[in-house]
């Protein structure tokens, strides 16, 4: 039997793997996989990428330079934009991108074009493992029909399963190693060769009946978290609107150790998972003829926190009788979260896209982001593209409004507090302290 086949591979640490996307997920999972001795191979598109990771040269803040040099110059780790390279791989995991079109419905294509590369070179004795997230279905309804058009079949040939990503770009605490992995099958056959070979890079395993059963829990875990940071942040507007404190609110709330789990409010959500997923998940309600209206009002509330920002900024001004229009507006981070580079789904570009549109002179700086373009086909907003400033005492004190979007935890925020005229806080980066030994007019989210 096949699975057997592959499993004595897997449990003797023979197998080769292949990972296909090099990015936040694959590359840690690459060099998870060399560094418990197994031999692995990325796949790129991106020429670049590769070169630098046979240099043993990291471009992901999560795998450092060291451990990734260790496992190349010892031969278990090599990048390639040769996809030919797939037909020697025992296990193959796909780790692309899944954006959402700017019609909110799902992108599969990157999928489809992983896909494409192996079913060219699908041969008997192969695992094949999606992570990207994707709605419930694309495992046993997309793939599968793909990789059996050739002949080969599930079971009697190859294996296929669904086992969702959970990484966390810049948690110092939570690693591919130390993260429960899910995993599901389109058979049992399947679920078992997976959950054996995540067994040995990883501390825990839960296996699933099904992978469509796997695909629905990583869209439930992030629409959990976007459904609360939904009510959190229309928390913090009625706040805004009572004039009380949000985040006292949240720290009282907070002390009850039984029935409630603090969330909290923001300027928006970004990232790969919590604005796309749950779209996802009602994209594929509505084949169904089922409307999630819990998940769509909550993405209702989160789309909204960038208008609002704009209008606290507007607020802000007009207090200090200036009108936006004109203003010099210094964004302060436009990373979708703090210390980490990533820009996808950040709300700092659509709150930058408001504040243009309304006529405002936006800079930024970030220390992570040089740059910020607003012509990609999944980009908020529109316009030309930005260059992060340096941060001096005379850009600080130029700026009308200071927004703090992303709260670096490397910036100086005594002297933001000290120089600035006006400073708009949308992550409650400021201490009580700071705001109280700042002369300048403070806006809370």
């Amino acid at each position: 039997m096949v699975k057997e086949e592959i499993k004595r591979l897997v449990e003797a640490k023979g197998a080769r793997v292949g990972v296909i996307g090099l990015g936040y997920v694959g590359l840690p999972l690459a060099v998870e996989f060399a560094r418990k001795g197994l031999r692995a191979v990325g796949f790129e598109v991106d020429a670049r990428k590769a070169e630098l990771i046979n240099q043993g040269e990291s471009y992901i803040g999560d795998v450092h330079s060291a451990a990734l040099a260790e496992v190349v110059k010892a031969e278990r780790l090599h990048a390639t934009t040769d996809f030919d390279e797939l037909s020697s791989c025992d296990a193959i995991i796909i780790c692309v991108p899944t954006p959402l079109r700017k019609t909110k419905e799902p992108d599969i294509s990157y999928i489809l074009a992983a896909a494409e590369q192996i079913q060219k070179r699908l041969r008997r004795g192969q695992l094949v493992i999606l992570e990207s997230t994707t709605y419930p279905g694309t495992t046993d309804e997309v793939l599968l029909p793909m990789f059996e058009e050739g002949g080969l079949k599930l079971d009697e040939d190859f294996l296929l399963a669904f086992s969702p990503e959970r990484v966390d770009p810049g948690n110092p605490q939570f690693h591919t190693d130390n993260i429960p992995k899910v995993v599901g099958g389109c058979t049992d056959d399947s679920t078992e060769v997976a959950a054996a070979l995540y067994g040995l890079i990883v501390k825990e395993v839960h296996a699933v009946s099904s992978a469509r059963v796997a695909e629905a829990a990583k869209l439930l875990e992030n629409t959990f978290r976007a459904v609360n940071i939904g009510m959190a942040n229309e928390m913090a507007r009625l706040c805004y609107h009572l004039g009380i404190d949000t985040w006292e609110v949240i720290r009282a709330a907070a002390t009850k150790p039984f029935g409630f789990m603090a969330f909290y409010p923001g300027p928006g959500i970004g990232g790969h998972c919590i604005p796309l997923d749950p779209h996802y998940l009602s994209w594929k309600a509505r084949q169904h003829g089922f409307d999630s209206r819990f998940i769509g009002l909550a993405e209702e509330v989160n789309s909204r926190m960038p208008e609002h920002v704009a209008t606290l900024v507007t607020d802000a001004l007009n207090d200090e009788q200036k009108s936006l229009k004109g203003s010099r507006v210094l964004i302060l981070g436009v990373a979708y979260k703090k210390d980490i580079d990533d820009v996808r789904e950040s709300p700092a570009l659509s709150i930058i896209d408001r504040l243009r549109a309304k006529g405002a002179e936006v800079v930024y700086h970030d220390p992570f982001v040089a740059e910020v373009r607003f012509d990609d086909a999944h980009t908020q907003g529109s316009g030309e593209p930005l260059h992060s400033t340096e941060l001096t005492d005379e850009e600080l004190s130029a700026a009308d409004c200071a927004v703090i979007v992303t709260d670096h935890s490397g910036l100086d925020y005594d002297r933001v507090c000290r120089l600035s005229k006006v400073i708009v806080d949308t992550r409650n980066a400021l201490s009580r302290d700071q705001r109280k030994a700042s002369c300048a007019k403070i806006v809370r989210l």
